[in-house]
């Protein structure tokens, strides 16, 4: 007979914790167990981990009042199902090593339920020491390489590599890049830099567990990677995912280089009017064409089928020769709503090459960040 775990624990501190790893839980997981937490009771340490298999969360609670030690599985949904109708109070776990079962008692109440068998919960990865590399990223560049990229990534299930982003870190700088073929996006950041050189493809689901999980933390994050696996480290949390494996393209290569013609304009301005010309394209192509004439844009666009068009002038900085492409209204939009400037710079060199699209002016002199949209042909 083994003496009984117990700890004490704030219900909304609990909550927050769970509710935060709990995004990884497969609503179709194959392996039932993983359909529970996993908790993890040693020393003043509770830890809690979640998994779907690829991806796995653990977050870390110090508590002052825990009684024995070892490790139970518990039904995620029960669990955040309950807590989320708790004022914040202290709620008492006891849970029978032998039978596995669990009384939660509150203020007021005693709720049971019955774990499963921690042993069953899939083991972590271990990263192999000859192909281990590591460097440490402040959170809020982590953060920033994220959000900025995680849109362009595509659902090619044929190019699993281009559903992910690339992280190369280099003795310069971190640069984060996404892309589904029809837009690019390149962002980095000199102000966090690696002693070597390397990359990893980030999946695009524990990419955005990390988005909603950097901004509870500060401070340095610690990324740890072999040719499988990546680990990131957290003070109160970690990440672990498996990798995209295979190599990205040459994304250099598709960045035009000699671009003469660039234009200034209101971002917002823009993003505003094709939103309102853009209601008027074909449906299937949502093509809208930009002529550009000296310091004038016009945005317009027509569905022949259903004899409706609309144009739009609007003032901008230009001064080349007068140029008309084609671009897809929706991708055009996405791009603009995540460039934070107020003014965007577009460059250009011809109708069937790439545009560029920079913020005019950035906040952080440490901060480069390059979007590119693949251009709709005409057939005026």
């Amino acid at each position: 007979m083994t003496d009984n775990m117990k700890f004490v624990v704030s219900s909304t501190e609990l909550l927050g914790h769970l509710q935060a790893i709990s995004r990884v839980i497969s609503s179709k997981n194959t392996l039932p167990i993983l359909d529970n937490f996993l908790f993890n009771i040693s020393g003043n340490d509770l830890e809690i981990t979640a998994s779907d298999l690829e991806s796995t969360l653990i977050t870390h609670m110090r508590l002052d009042n825990i009684t024995g030690s070892g490790t139970v599985a518990l039904p995620a949904r029960i669990l955040l199902d309950t807590l989320k109708e708790f004022s914040e109070q202290p709620l008492t776990f006891d849970i029978n090593p032998d039978t596995l079962a669990v009384v939660i008692n509150s203020e007021n109440g005693r709720f049971s339920i019955v774990g499963q068998n921690g042993i069953d919960f899939p083991v972590l990865p271990v990263i192999k020491k000859e192909k281990r590399y590591g460097f440490n990223v402040p959170a809020e560049v982590l953060l920033a390489g994220i959000s900025r990229t995680l849109f362009a990534t595509a659902d090619d299930e044929l190019r699993p590599v281009m559903g992910g982003i690339l992280v190369e870190a280099s003795t310069s700088r971190l640069t984060f890049v996404a892309s589904d073929a029809h837009k690019l996006v390149r962002y980095q950041r000199s102000d966090a830099k690696a002693d070597d050189e390397a990359s990893f493809i980030l999946p695009k689901k524990p990419a955005s567990l990390l988005k909603n999980i950097i901004p509870r933390e500060s401070g340095l994050v610690t990324v740890e990677f072999d040719d499988r696996n990546a680990f990131f480290n957290l003070s109160d949390y970690k990440v672990v995912c498996r990798l995209v494996e295979g190599n990205y393209p040459n994304y250099n290569s598709v960045i035009p280089k000699n671009n003469p013609r660039k234009v200034r304009i209101d971002r917002l301005e823009f993003y505003n009017i094709l939103r309102r010309v853009s209601v008027f394209s074909n449906q299937a192509s949502n093509l809208v064409k930009l002529q550009f004439t000296p310091n004038q844009i016009t945005v317009s666009a027509q569905d022949v089928d259903f004899s409706i068009s609309a144009y739009e002038r609007h003032t901008c900085l230009y001064e080349g020769d007068d140029m008309e492409i084609g671009f897809k209204s929706v991708f055009l939009l996405e791009i603009l709503s995540n460039i934070a400037s107020q003014d965007v710079v577009i460059e250009l060199a011809d109708p069937t090459r790439a545009g560029l699209f920079l913020p005019a002016e950035t906040a952080n002199e440490d901060e480069d960040l390059l979007m590119l949209l693949m251009p709709m042909m005409i057939n005026a």
